[in-house]
C-alpha cells in the first residue's frame, strides 16, 4: 500500500468541516495576522475570577457552566454578542475565549495502516516493545484521544484502557484522527519500553479540542495521579492553538504552574509557521518540531525561536486501531507524519532521562540536545 496523498487544510476549511458536524466555532480575523479559531460566544475563566467576571459580563451571558472540582467556569453568551466573544474578553484581566486546538497531523496527510487487513505487505512492521519493567516508575500522561486495548499494551500490568471514539459523526467510516492516542502511545513506548503510560482523553476522533478541555485535562491526570499514590513524571500534548493576541491561554497558563516537577512536552503544529503555537510556546514546555528522512526541518512543521527541539515527524509507524466493516475494531501498526508523533519521542528521553537519575531540569536539557531544533 502506498503513502496516502498529503492533505492539507487551511483552519477557514477546517471550521467548515467542523460546522457541517454540528460544532459552532468562530474564525476570528481570517486570514489575518491574528487568525484564530474560537468556540462561538464562549468566555472561560478561573472560578477565582468569576464572580467579577459576572459583574461586568452578567447583561450578555445566557448560561454559566461551573466545575466545581476542576475550578474552572464556561460563560455562554446570548445574541449578537456570541460573535464579540474574542473582543469582550479582552476587555477584562481573568477571563478569555476559549480557543480551539487542532490535533497535530489533521492538517498534513492520513495514517496508512498495515500488517493486518487484505493488504499487509505495505512496509516493514515494527515488532513489539519489549516488556520491561522500571522501578521506580516513571509515569508519562499522554493526553490525546485515548488508548485502545492494542496487543503492544493491553497485558502490560499498568495498562488501563481508555477505547478510541472511531466514528463519532455516525458516517459509518473512521474519523480522521480516530487511532491517535494509540498511535502516540506507541511511540513512547517504543522509545522507552518500561514506562507506565496513562491516557487521558482531551482531543476529539474528529480532530479538535480547546482550551477548557485541554486545561480540565492536565487537572483530571494530575486528581487521578494522587488518588494512584503516584507522581506524572512526564506529560505529552499533540494538540494546539494559535491566539487573537500570540499570548497563552490565561487557563492553560495558570494549569502548567501546577507541573513544576513534570517534564512537559508538547508538539510545535502542522502549520509550516513561526507563529506562537500554544501551549507548546509556553517557555516551561518543550515544544516539538518535526523533521524528514534527510534530518531537516519537515516542510508541513511550525518552527520559531519558542521551538526546543526536533525529532522525527515523516512516516513514523506505531500501533493503529481501525474500524472494521462490521462496525469492530482492528489492530495493527500504521505510517503516519506531524510533530505530534515528533513530540512522543522526545517525551521517552525525558522518560529515561528520569529513570537514569537525572531531575526534570536535567531531563529537560538533555533532550533538547538530543534532539537540537537548528534556528
Amino acid at each position: 500500500m502506498d503513502q496516502e496523498p498529503e492533505i492539507r487544510l487551511s483552519i477557514g476549511e477546517l471550521q467548515q468541516i467542523w460546522a457541517s458536524y454540528g460544532h459552532d466555532l468562530l474564525l476570528h480575523d481570517p486570514g489575518g495576522r491574528s487568525e484564530c479559531l474560537v468556540r462561538r460566544g464562549e468566555l472561560i475563566a478561573s472560578a477565582s475570577v468569576l464572580e467579577p467576571v459576572l459583574d461586568r459580563y452578567r447583561r450578555w451571558v445566557d448560561d454559566v457552566q461551573h466545575d466545581d472540582d476542576l475550578l474552572l467556569a464556561r460563560l455562554r453568551l446570548r445574541g449578537a454578542e456570541r460573535d464579540r466573544c474574542v473582543d469582550l474578553a479582552r476587555e477584562t484581566t481573568g477571563v478569555a475565549a476559549n480557543h480551539v486546538h487542532f490535533g497535530c497531523p489533521v492538517m498534513f496527510g492520513t495514517p496508512v495502516m498495515f500488517g493486518t487487513g487484505a493488504d499487509p505487505q505495505a512496509a516493514r512492521v515494527v515488532p513489539e516493545p519489549p516488556a520491561q519493567h522500571w522501578d521506580p516508575p516513571v509515569v508519562v500522561a499522554v493526553l490525546d484521544t485515548g488508548c485502545d486495548r492494542h496487543p503492544w499494551f493491553r497485558d502490560r500490568p499498568w495498562f488501563e484502557a481508555l477505547p478510541e471514539v472511531l466514528d463519532a459523526d455516525d458516517d459509518a467510516g473512521q474519523d480522521r484522527q480516530a487511532g491517535h492516542g494509540t498511535f502516540v502511545c506507541g511511540v513512547v513506548l517504543q522509545h522507552a519500553p518500561g514506562a507506565v503510560i496513562r491516557p487521558q482523553r482531551v482531543l476529539s476522533s474528529l480532530g479538535f479540542t480547546d482550551d477548557y478541555t485541554v486545561a480540565a485535562g492536565l487537572r483530571s491526570a494530575r486528581r487521578a495521579a494522587e488518588a494512584r499514590g503516584e507522581r506524572i513524571d512526564v506529560v505529552v500534548l499533540s494538540a494546539g492553538c494559535h491566539t487573537a493576541d500570540d499570548e497563552c491561554p490565561p487557563i492553560l497558563w495558570d494549569e502548567l504552574r501546577n507541573w513544576p516537577d513534570a517534564v512537559v512536552v508538547a508538539a510545535a503544529g502542522n502549520h509550516a509557521l513561526s507563529r506562537p503555537f500554544w501551549p507548546a510556546a509556553v517557555p516551561s514546555v518543550v515544544a516539538v518540531a518535526a523533521t524528514g528522512s534527510d534530518g531537516g526541518l519537515a516542510g508541513f512543521s511550525n518552527s520559531g525561536p519558542w521551538v526546543d527541539a526536533a525529532a522525527p515527524g515523516v512516516d513514523v509507524t506505531s500501533s493503529f486501531v481501525r474500524m472494521g466493516a462490521d462496525g469492530g475494531r482492528s489492530f495493527g501498526c500504521a505510517r503516519w507524519s506531524g510533530t505530534s508523533f515528533a513530540a512522543p519521542q522526545v517525551a521517552a528521553a525525558a522518560a529515561n532521562a528520569l529513570r537514569s537519575g537525572r531531575g526534570p531540569r536535567e531531563a529537560r536539557d538533555l533532550v533538547s540536545r538530543r534532539y537540537p531544533f537548528e534556528r
